[in-house]
């Protein structure tokens, strides 16, 4: 059997050699690069086609983003973090970028080594002692994805939101929209049940975490 092909990306140079010496000893594994920044993991996968890459998540640069541009064009070549951080929200943005295994700086060695084979079978390793909190964060992910596929706004709802980011008034939104008052004031009653609001300014800035938009446009709102 072919030994599995690995590509290593950590900006500690020890760590990098400690990772090498423990995947080249067991015979089955040969490290075939190295690098230390952000653009040796796509590097790494053009110039050499691993069939595992082992990427520190804490580099500088955007991570995780280059892990999902490794996914997306080589999706062949697996993804395993090695890494110090202890974030579980991290953890679970690399795993849906793509990467196939999470693993703790600290863990036995014979942890990164299961965990490459369990990513060349196409399996998720996640250090025992972490997985909890990744498993509860994913959870905690999908149950707000979930609520957000739920809570549409209709399209009226949504002009109304748009004018009171714009700071109108219950009675220029109404001209606007060539409403009554008492409907506007009847769709903002419906806006706080739906959102969980208790005034105005609520309901824009749950309106735009429903859309990804950042909260500081709220500033803009008005009393009645």
């Amino acid at each position: 059997m072919s030994a599995i092909t690995v590509a290593v990306v950590d900006d500690h140079p020890i760590v990098v050699e400690g990772i090498v010496t423990v995947l080249e000893k067991t015979g089955t594994f040969s490290v075939v690069s190295t690098g230390s920044g952000v653009n040796d993991i796509l590097g790494s996968a053009q110039s050499h086609g691993p069939d595992v890459i082992v990427v520190d998540l804490t580099m500088q640069g955007d991570v995780i983003g280059a892990v999902a541009r490794v996914r997306e064009a080589f999706p062949a070549t697996r993804i395993v973090i090695f890494t110090a951080s202890g974030s579980a929200e991290l953890a679970a943005k690399a795993l849906g970028a793509g990467a196939s295994a999470f693993v703790l700086k600290g863990s036995p060695q014979g942890d990164l080594i299961q965990a490459i084979t369990c990513a060349m079978a196409g399996e998720t390793y996640i250090t025992p002692s972490f997985a909890a909190r990744i498993i509860a964060e994913l959870e905690a992910k999908a149950r707000q994805l979930r609520a957000r596929q739920s809570m549409h706004l209709s399209i009226r709802e949504d002009q109304i939101v748009q004018l009171l980011l714009l700071g109108k008034k219950n009675s220029e939104i109404a001209r606007a929209l060539a409403l009554s008052e008492k409907t506007v004031k009847g769709y903002m009653s419906t806006l706080m049940q739906k959102l969980h609001a208790r005034n105005r300014v609520e309901v824009v800035i749950a309106a735009q975490n429903l859309n990804g938009v950042p909260d500081s446009a709220a500033v803009a709102t008005r009393g009645t």
